[in-house]
């Protein structure tokens, strides 16, 4: 409570004696929230005796809010565009911001597999009692198998340690927690670009980060000597992040020669190679593909963190169903690093919940289901491959400026890093209602190949007439 002394002019002769203090007072001062603590000459002193001097002193105790020091957070750079988007009448406007699979008709999509998970669930009767803290036990086993294969050393030597976290974003942040408490001072090193939130993820958990080169914007390809070079200057034991594939933001993956390069660096700094996997089976249409770089540095016997995220591949994006896996060297140590990961969750949000784990649990687990989800993927993966090749052909027919524009086909993944600039993105934005982050990306999910050569109209428009 802060206070303060106001003197304020007593009332005109002219009004009522009638009126009292408040009526005299209303709309002359706007008080807001007050206390009225004292009006009146203290009694008690000599001024009580004088003549009045036709002022009052009061005092009035403000209320003002203990938040008064919050600013205002700016709006999320991603899921900013969204709401930006939805205020937009513009009939032909198109929402190339957020990472969501959209039909051919830019519609939100429910997987026919999840369907009829969901109905198994219904039948059975499953209760919603609480999961234990490293959660779903079929969904764990389901998850670390399908990421390195059921038939993987690790998996028969229990050298995994696998806790059901909340989607991609609730994994790495348990990761991070785990970083931060058993490697203290350890850094780790984020690609540049990188998905948004990482750099968010690593500052909560109070974890140092520096990033390393990746994106070359001259050949709008990788940087691929340049992250070497990075990954070897950087202090022996970092964790180095990796994009296990369809590089976000870029698209743009390193070739499987590249990888074991990559592998070798890695190893020969004594470095931890921390994957983020959120598009398993949703890049190639092959779950195993999506999952050789991962079970390349598995193979070598490296012990490696890998954050997994079922938000893309079974579209089960509000359901936050994800999981932290940590590659250990023995099953002792993957049970000790299990314990201290069961430890850091309890107190962040005690449980995961139990509602997408199933539907994993039983579309892994059942053959039939299994088949179905490859299949659906496959479908999602080659529409998103038509789009990008339509988006080739549009440019290549309109551009007239002869300007290669393949690395869009040499991208993969939901993702397209178009190489236009802030202001280019904001010309597409301003002139041509094509909502996308400023970097540059878009998202190829939310495109259809009915508005592909207009796209194409706005990028070319956006390349060559802004600066």
């Amino acid at each position: 409570m802060a206070s303060s002394m106001l003197s304020l002019a007593s009332a005109s002769a002219s009004a009522s004696p009638s009126l009292s203090l408040h009526d005299n007072l209303k709309g002359r001062v706007k008080l807001g929230s007050v206390n009225f603590i004292s009006c009146l000459p203290d009694k008690t002193s000599s001024s009580a005796k004088a003549k009045p001097s036709g002022r009052i002193s009061m005092t009035v105790g403000v209320n003002v809010s203990r938040f008064e020091g919050i600013a205002m957070a700016p709006p999320d750079p991603i899921l900013g565009v969204s709401e930006a988007f939805r205020a937009d009448t513009n009939e032909k406007k198109l929402n190339l911001g957020v990472g969501a699979y959209r039909t051919e008709e830019l519609q939100p999509y429910v997987l026919k597999v999840v369907k009829k998970a969901e109905n198994l669930m219904l039948e059975r009767g499953e209760n919603k009692e609480y999961l234990p803290i490293e959660g779903l036990a079929a969904f764990n086993k389901a998850t670390a198998e399908l990421l390195l294969g059921a038939d993987n050393p690790v998996m028969k030597e229990g050298r995994i340690a696998t806790v059901q976290g909340l989607s991609g974003t609730g994994s790495l942040r348990l990761a991070s927690a785990l970083i931060e408490r058993y490697f203290p001072g350890a850094k780790v090193l984020i690609s540049s670009p990188t998905w948004g939130n990482h750099k968010n993820i690593f500052n909560d958990a109070r974890v140092p980060w520096s990033e390393y080169r990746y994106y070359d914007p001259k050949t709008v390809g990788l940087d691929f000597e340049g992250m070497v070079a990075d990954v070897k200057a950087a202090p022996e034991g970092s964790f180095i992040l990796l994009h296990g594939c369809a590089h976000n933001p870029t698209g743009i993956d390193p070739t499987p020669e590249q990888w074991e390069k990559i592998a070798d660096v890695i190893q020969e700094k004594n470095h931890i190679p921390f994957f983020d996997v959120a598009y398993q089976g949703f890049a190639s249409g092959s779950l195993d593909q999506d999952a050789a770089s991962v079970r390349l540095f598995a193979a070598r016997g490296m012990e490696i963190l890998v954050a997994q995220s079922y938000s893309k591949n079974l579209g089960l994006y509000a359901e936050r169903i994800g999981a932290i896996n940590v590659v250990c060297s023995s099953a002792d140590a993957a049970a000790r690093v299990k314990s201290q990961l069961k430890r850091l969750a309890r107190p962040m949000y005690s449980n995961p919940p139990v509602h997408g784990a199933r539907i994993v649990a039983n579309v892994v687990g059942d053959p039939a289901l299994f088949g179905e989800w490859k299949a659906e993927m496959e479908l999602m993966a080659g529409r998103i491959k038509n789009v990008r090749q339509k988006l080739y052909d549009s440019l290549m027919a309109k551009d007239k400026s002869g300007k290669d524009w393949s690395f869009i086909l040499k991208q993969i993944g939901m993702f397209s890093f178009t190489g236009l600039n802030k202001a280019q993105s904001e010309n597409m934005t301003n002139k041509w209602h094509v909502y996308m982050t400023k970097d540059g990306r878009i998202s190829l999910a939310g495109l259809s190949l009915a508005k592909c050569e207009y796209l194409a109209d706005a990028i070319i428009d956006s390349y060559h007439n802004v600066s």
